[in-house]
């Protein structure tokens, strides 16, 4: 009997390449281990060669020097059959196009920036082929993120205030704002489909963050249940007090044995309107790196580890994904009460 599985994916994934400005006579690569999804692969294979490019499947084998287990965190280096194979690496910074389909991605490791900095571009993909499709960037997309990225470039302090209690002063000087809007069009981009989402990556930052009912912390995939607060000092978490939720956090950060697991790293907003905040909860943990929540629109989003302005490697990275929270910037909010503000 025939696999079909790709078919349906076929017409997202070209869309998707088309969008990261594939053209003919260019170089795509499509990396995979043995634990992506064969559709997928296809899928990109079938997209690329519809867009007139040069295609090879290269699948590398599987495993992460990450301590934790690997259910599609985002948190780890990527695969060792990379990272310590030059062999793999000229492939990848030969390309024009990277369509990466491992199940962590390069995405905190230094290997990639050296991979990025050849000029290749980088599109990442990993979640449940609904989320995918659900979610499908448009070309738009692109500006209205840079516009947030301007807008923390001129500014110097963001807050962040909830009903829940959260009160955080960010300070912006030297943040390095960035953005990620699903797809990858200029040499030497990284990107996530699905993503559209403002970032930036401060140093000091005070006050506290109340997680609610409710908001969602990754890459556990869990909701909040019980409220937690974590008092923020210079950048670091000083103190985690609350529920479950809490013990849990408290757990991690003692059991990473990492010097940055209590530091903060980026942190911004979602502008992904498609995207759904139940879509966590509808899904097991295997299917899906949780973009929806990362970057569902009004999120206020916010992570710990790795900080690459600051030279900090980390593995000990979460990311959590708040609801309700008023974000300001310079004074101009973003987002009011969890909603975005048409500025």
């Amino acid at each position: 009997m025939f696999d079909l599985s790709s078919v349906d994916l076929l017409d997202a994934f070209t869309r998707e390449l088309r969008l990261c400005k594939v053209r003919s006579g260019e170089h795509v690569v499509v990396l995979s281990e043995p634990g992506s999804r064969g559709d997928y692969v296809a899928a990109a294979f079938g997209a690329a060669k519809a867009c007139g490019a040069h295609v090879i499947s290269a699948t590398v084998p599987g495993g992460s020097p990450a301590p934790m287990p690997s259910t599609h965190t985002g948190a780890g280096p990527g695969l060792v059959s990379v990272l310590n194979d030059s062999t793999a690496q000229d492939l990848l910074k030969s390309a024009d196009l990277v369509v990466d389909l491992t199940r962590e991605g390069f995405i905190h490791a230094p290997v990639q920036q050296e991979i990025l900095r050849a000029g290749t571009r980088i599109i990442f993909v990993c979640d449940a082929p609904d989320v995918l499709i659900r979610n499908l960037p448009a070309e738009g997309d692109k500006a209205e993120v840079q516009e947030g990225v301007d807008l923390l470039k001129r500014s110097s302090v963001m807050r962040v205030t909830s009903d829940a209690g959260t009160n955080l002063t960010v300070q912006l000087a030297g943040a390095k704002p960035e953005f990620q809007c699903g797809f990858a069009d200029d040499p030497g981009r990284w990107d996530h489909w699905p993503s559209t989402m403002v970032l930036c990556w401060p140093e000091i930052s005070d006050g506290q963050l109340v997680l609610a009912e409710g908001d969602i912390l990754l890459p556990f995939k869990e909701y909040v249940r019980d409220p937690v607060t974590l008092q923020i000092v210079g950048g670091h978490i000083e103190k985690v007090s609350g529920g479950a939720e809490a013990e849990m956090l408290s757990m991690f950060f003692e059991d990473a044995q990492d010097q940055w697991a209590r530091s903060l790293s980026h942190m911004g907003w979602g502008l992904m309107r498609t995207a759904d905040w139940f879509a966590t909860a509808m899904y097991g943990k295997d299917d899906l790196m949780g973009m929806d929540a990362r970057a569902f629109a009004g999120n206020f989003l916010w992570s710990t580890g790795p900080h690459p302005v600051l030279g900090r490697e980390s593995y000990a990275h979460l990311d959590i994904a708040m609801r309700g929270c008023t974000v300001s910037v310079d004074g101009t909010e973003v987002v009011t009460d969890g909603q975005l503000t048409d500025r």
